[in-house]
This record gives structure tokens, sequence and C-alpha cells, in this order.
């Protein structure tokens, strides 16, 4: 481990020098590039840095021990001994989650579906309840976000919607979401007071760049159509809706926000993209059977992560057994505890894998 941190010591000092030279900043690419790569360095080399100074303390203060006789500076040197050991142990851990292998999609943005499943109208509501949950917590991150395609109904609730995220590290956060969700409450509807139990599902997939994801003209059907629902002056009164179908997988996709066709279609394909993407993701994933169960659940869409239990106030994570009573904070976009969890276990379980 300390070779490959000390190999990544040297190249950040080389990326330094680089940043430096007139003719790479010239070459805006090139400055780019070395710029995010100077980023993802910063906190492995800021902690190396650290640990190898606790490192030169616990020596340094070993020496003086041998050599010192009064016994009130000895008791200091061996405090400051102690706090030293106990810290290169805590940046040793530090360092070995630093230094695992990184996803390749954490920095994209997302494109997040949520599906009414079992449950009705009760389902339709929750949906639309968890988006708005998803809403709040993307602003409260200063992300940005674009819905893409609803399917909403006339009580408030939303059958389908589909929605992009924006913003830093988006994929990092949200990709422990994807899953099956229960409500567990009693509807306003039920007279005789019974808890209903109804599920929606989740499905977060990494924004693919058109370089990633390949699409055939000849694979692609491109329906324009006016848009349906709700809408603005122009929305339902011009052929701005676009619909695509990719005939190899038979995925269809529909894009009806906006009033122009073009910017429809640019969210449509995007959406498309995602999809393609994630069908090959997940089939890395059933390839790599060991990896997939040293994650924490972060592929399989039929997996129910989460229960929210109306009556009782509390939220429930059953890959990780983590059991919060603060639904209605969390139900208001409150949920970095659960992401924090779930990062958390994934690492463990990693680090885990590597020490076996």
């Amino acid at each position: 481990m300390f070779d490959k941190l000390d190999d990544l010591l040297m190249r950040f000092e080389e990326i330094l020098n680089m940043l430096n030279d007139p003719a790479v900043i010239a070459d805006q690419a090139k400055f780019q590039k070395l710029m995010k790569e100077q980023g993802s360095l910063q906190p492995i080399v800021d902690t190396y840095r650290e640990y190898r100074k606790c490192k030169e303390t616990i020596d340094d203060s070993l020496a003086m021990l041998d050599e010192e006789s009064d016994e009130e500076m000895r008791e200091m040197l061996k405090e400051e001994l102690s706090e030293a050991r106990k810290k290169v142990e805590e940046l040793e851990q530090k360092l070995k989650i630093l230094l695992l292998p990184k996803d390749p999609n954490d920095d994209k943005n997302v494109i997040v579906e949520i599906r009414a499943g079992a449950g009705g109208d009760e389902a339709a509501l929750f949906a639309a309840e968890i988006y708005r949950m998803y809403v709040h917590y993307a602003e409260s991150q200063r992300w940005k976000v674009e819905t893409m395609d609803a399917e909403e109904i006339g009580i408030g609730g939303m059958k389908y919607v589909s929605f992009m995220i924006t913003g830093q590290g988006a994929y990092s956060k949200l990709k422990y979401e994807s899953g099956v969700h229960r409500v567990q409450r009693v509807p306003e509807t039920e007279s005789g007071g019974r808890i209903h139990t109804s599920t929606i599902t989740v499905a977060v997939m990494p924004e693919a760049e058109e370089f990633e994801v390949v699409i055939d003209e000849k694979d692609i059907r491109i329906d324009v159509m006016r848009a349906s629902g709700n809408g603005g002056q122009c929305v339902n009164t011009t052929d701005s809706a676009v619909r695509l179908t990719h005939y190899p997988t038979g995925i269809v996709v529909y894009s009806q926000t906006e009033k122009s066709q073009l910017q429809n279609k640019a969210k449509a394909f995007a959406l498309l993209r995602a999809k393609l993407y994630d069908i090959e993701q997940q089939k890395a994933h059933d390839a790599e059977a060991e990896l997939r169960r040293s994650q924490v659940g972060t592929g399989d869409r039929s997996e129910k992560i989460r229960t929210y239990n109306f009556p009782q106030g509390r939220v429930t994570d059953h890959r990780i057994n983590l059991t919060l009573y603060k639904l209605e904070k969390i139900m208001d976009g409150d949920i970095q505890e659960i992401i924090d969890s779930c990062i958390a276990a994934d690492q463990a379980a990693k680090l885990a894998k590597m020490n076996e």
C-alpha cells in the first residue's frame, strides 16, 4: 500500500509542476484533465502527508523518551506518543478506503425513474412523495433537477416519473437508492383504519455520454406527437412530444416536458442512452457475482431495500439494518444519514473482501 502511496505522491507533485507550465496552460483540454486528476488525488495526498507526519511524531517521541529522565516530561511524551499512535491507526484505515477502486460512474449525473408498484392509487401517491423527497435532497446538495416525463393521476399521485439530476458526485450518493421502496400506512380512503402496504420501484442510472453508448439510426424509430396532460400554452397545441422506440431491446422512452421538440428529443435520447448503458452495467454486475455480493444493493432492482412505516414514524433500510425514527424529515429530503451509512457499509464490505 505504501509503495502505491509514494507513487501517487510523486504523480501529484508532477501534476503540480505541469500545471505551472505555460504550454499546458495554453492547452485547455489537457489543463482541465490534469486539474481533475489533481482534485481526485488531493484527499489521498493530504491524508498520506498527515500519516507521515504522525509517524515522525512517534519516532521523535520514542527517541526523546530514551533520553528523558524527568518524570513529568516523560508523561507528556507518553501521552503525545499514545495520541499519535491512535491517529496513525485512524489514518491507515482512511487511506485504505481512499485507495479502494473507484466506481467510474461516481462523478456522473443521474437519471432516476420511479414507478408505482403494488397498491394502486396509494402506490402512485407514495411515488409522488418519494419524487419530492429526492427533489428536496437534490436542492440541499445544490444540484439541478429536470423532469423528463411523468404520468400523473388526478389525486396528486404519479404512476411514473423520470428526471435528471445534474451535480458533482450525484451518482456516488444516489446509486444506493435503486430498488423496491415499501410504504406502510393507513390510506385516507381507508374507513376501517387498517394499515396498507404499497410499493414503488426506483431505478438510478448514470448519465451516459454519446461516445459511451453508440445508437445506430437504423435501430431507432422516432415519433412526434402532441403532449398529453397538463401543459402550458404551447405544450398541448404543437407536436413537441417525442417518443423513441429502440428495436433491438424493445425499450420505449417518451419526453414531453419541454415546449421545443428538439429539447424533448435530446432528453429522450439521454434517457435511452442511460437505459442502454444501465443494461450493460447490469450484465457486468451479473458476470461479477462476487463483486455484487460485496456491494450494498446497487444493482438488483427487485431487492426490497427500504420500508417507510408511517404509524410508527420510522424508516428502515433492510440492507444495512438501519432504523431511524425521523420519517417526516426523511420524506422532506433529509436522507444524508441513510446515504452515509450505505457508503460506510459498502466500503467496509469491500475492505473485508480485500483482506480475505
